[in-house]
């Protein structure tokens, strides 16, 4: 019997570009995010079980005492707040950031 050697190659740029583009999840400023979600009828605990962290989560995210990490639940959160920016375009108009 032969062996069967398998190798696999390392693309460091590629690597690399994973890397940067992983942080690259633009949010919205805290200033909106509450005013959204509050303008969709959403409550901190549905949008908190949607993105699949604690309600305490969603309170510092708006009140801009924290930002969400780099990785699914960032880009869940950008995605919801998004998307409640097309919906309630009124709000981003209306609203001041500091």
């Amino acid at each position: 019997m032969s062996e069967v050697k398998v190798t696999t190659t390392h693309d460091p740029v590629s690597a690399v570009d994973a890397l940067l583009s992983a942080g690259q999840t633009p949010l919205l400023p805290p200033a909106y995010r509450g005013p959204l979600r509050r303008a969709a009828g959403l409550t901190q605990r549905q949008v908190a079980q949607a993105v699949g962290v604690k309600p305490l989560q969603i309170i510092r995210w708006e009140a801009g005492e924290a930002e969400p990490r780099i990785g699914e639940r960032r880009a869940a959160y950008s995605r919801l707040l998004q998307g409640l920016a097309k919906q309630h375009p009124d709000v981003i108009a209306s609203t001041t950031v500091p």
